[in-house]
């Protein structure tokens, strides 16, 4: 796991580059503390950081390079099947110089140009120099495990790297905030589609490569999702399921350096630690009196006892996650506010003391359709049997521009039209609600509808569970659940495997019909199928709990009402936020005559981040 950083202009000399390119990588030193590394010429500079994980020796640094130095690589992931692809070269002819999965990418882009692509199985952003044709190249793996950030200058200045902070270094660089992308963020509690919360700075967005050549950038696609089903029993797509899994596994497995896993209560990191079975497991979890509901630990270390694995684990306290929360939002570069992401924090920290790679369950859910949204109510299902559906889409069509009301999201859910309702697994402030807290030059973003509407219109023939499974993995998963896993884990120098999302899985998944995925028995039910045959009952069945955090518990303690509270009315609060609705939202949680803990947070996720951002650092 590593980061790189560069960039293109002809302002600078050689020197000056090489200056600025030290700055921006050691900006994202932790991503790679082992080693680095410089190439520019009068147009281009790369940079690197490299935390070593396969060919530890010095033939694994970068920039990498072919044989006469016409082709200059920067990669950040892991490829999987770079055993395979390094052969198939190697009988084309291609002299290679490490063992590393690296120097794959750069023979294989001279063999196969970008279409090494449909090729690659793994994780991965990297960017290629083509001397030849003056031509960057530069990708994101399918799901977007890996993060990828560029940014086009008045003066011509073309900027990418792993993370944004990087940028800040760049003396072309203005850095300015994007309230544009405040009024998605109030209901996705992320940074929504392509745009970044730094003004000018876009993502590149998984499964795309861009071409950047003669200050022209070219974005296109590569892959895509592809839900064909097909006509098996359950079980036969259980067992093939939990061969993909293994299969998954023991690819993700291979490293020169200690490979651990990330274990919760529930199926996915069970089945992941059954499956590859490591010397130690990691787990935390937050004591909040007698309810468990927030503590998880004692299950992983159950089935670690049982596999004969060794547990770590630590509980969390309150004063450490408000300590440390403003290092968080500057490891994520932008603001999110997903509870999740303060104890993966902390459960990363635990595990770098231990091993340098650690795999995970991440992406199940989305793709094996775990989420409890993804399946109806015992009410919605009876009145979907009972009335014809061109009455119940007639009847959400004249409720849906109607005002909240008892009875209208059950009308929208029975439907059949997720576009009616279905905004994503995440919904912190309604489409219609979060204008109004905002400052008025704040409201002019996209709205969070606007957002999912343009991606349903991909599945627009496709099934209810296939639209809403098409929405997380398109938004949800790369905006929230695989960038802090990310940025989380990097801020501790640990990579992050997730053997879920991988190619061959995918390609499982998709062939599932919705009745194998979401029943009347459970969520994610051919997966729990496939677990069953490692796993005990047990773990296979659990009902999904998250990754629980007791913020609604900590805001009405008077200590951290008043650090919130502080927030909330320093004074840029006013540029962005409507200060005395949040205020009252702060206040009607305190005094217990609201559940506002969601919405309070993902507003002072936003006022920290840019504390530190804006206002700790000029």
């Amino acid at each position: 796991m590593c980061g790189f950083a560069g960039f293109s202009d002809r302002i600078h000399t050689e020197e000056e580059k090489k200056k600025i390119l030290d700055a921006m990588t050691a900006r994202i030193v932790h991503r790679g503390p082992d080693m680095g590394g410089t190439y520019t010429d009068d147009t281009f500079a790369l940079g690197f950081r490299r935390l070593s994980i396969i060919d530890l020796s010095e033939a694994g640094t970068q920039p990498m390079y072919n044989e006469d130095g016409s082709i200059v690589l920067t990669f950040n992931g892991e490829i999987y099947n770079f055993e395979e692809l390094r052969t198939e070269l190697l009988e084309r002819g291609h002299v290679f110089h490490s063992h590393t999965d690296s120097e794959v990418l750069v023979h294989g882009y001279e063999e196969y140009g970008t279409d090494i692509l449909s090729r690659l199985r793994g994780m991965f952003a990297f960017v290629i120099l083509d001397k030849k044709t003056n031509t960057l190249f530069g990708a994101r793996d399918i799901f977007g495990i890996k993060p990828h950030y560029y940014c086009k200058n008045a003066d011509g200045t073309f900027l990418f790297g792993s993370e944004i902070k990087s940028f800040l270094e760049h003396p072309s660089f203005h850095k300015a905030v994007n309230k544009n992308a405040l009024r998605p963020y109030l209901t996705f509690q992320y940074s929504s589609g392509n745009e970044t919360f730094f003004e000018g700075v876009y993502k590149l967005p998984q499964a795309h490569y861009y071409l950047y050549r003669d200050g022209e950038l070219t974005i296109a696609p590569y892959w895509d999702t592809v839900f064909e089903t097909e006509n098996k029993s359950s079980a036969q797509f259980a067992d093939e399921v939990d061969k993909a899994v293994n299969e998954s596994v023991a690819a993700h497995k291979i490293s020169d350096v200690r490979v651990g896993t990330f274990l919760s209560g529930g199926v996915d990191s069970s089945y992941i630690t059954a499956s590859l079975h490591p010397d130690e497991t990691f787990s935390v979890g937050f004591d909040h009196g007698k309810d468990k509901f927030f503590d998880e630990t004692d299950y992983a270390a159950e089935l670690s006892e049982i596999l004969g694995i060794t547990n770590y684990k630590k509980i969390i306290t309150p004063d450490e996650c408000f300590d440390k929360f403003s290092d968080i939002q500057y490891h994520m570069d932008e603001p999110q506010s997903n509870p999740s992401s303060v104890p993966l924090y902390f459960l990363a920290r635990l595990a770098k003391e231990h091993v340098t790679v650690v795999l995970s369950g991440e992406g199940a859910d989305e793709i094996f359709a775990g989420y409890d949204w993804y399946n109806d109510t015992r009410e919605v299902r009876k009145f979907k049997k009972i009335v014809p559906g061109f009455i119940r889409r007639g009847l959400a069509s004249l409720v849906k521009p109607l005002p909240a009301f008892k009875g209208r999201s059950f009308l929208l859910r029975a439907s059949g039209r997720p576009e009616d309702y279905f905004m994503g697994e995440a919904l912190v402030f309604s489409p219609s609600e979060a204008p109004d807290y905002l400052a008025p030059d704040c409201r002019n973003g996209k709205s969070a509808a606007d957002i999912v509407a343009e991606v349903y219109r991909s599945v627009a023939d496709k099934d209810e569970l296939t639209k809403k499974q098409f929405l997380d993995m398109h938004l949800w998963l790369p905006g929230d659940i695989l960038l802090k896993a990310d940025k989380m884990s990097m801020a501790h120098s640990l990579e992050l495997r997730v053997p879920f999302l991988d190619k061959h899985i995918m390609e499982q998944a998709e062939r599932i019909p919705a009745e194998y995925k979401v029943n009347e028995i459970d969520t994610k039910y051919v997966l729990r199928q496939a677990s069953n045959r490692t796993l005990p009952d047990a773990w296979a069945n659990r009902k999904k709990a998250g990754f629980p955090v007791p913020i609604r518990h900590w805001l009405k303690e008077q200590k951290y009402y008043d650090h919130v509270k502080a927030y909330f009315n320093a004074p840029y609060a006013k540029e962005f936020f409507d200060t005395d609705k949040i205020n009252a939202l702060l206040d009607d949680h305190f005094a217990g005559k609201a559940n506002n803990g969601r919405k309070i947070w993902t507003v002072f996720t936003f006022l920290v981040w840019y504390e530190r951002f804006f206002v700790l650092e000029k």
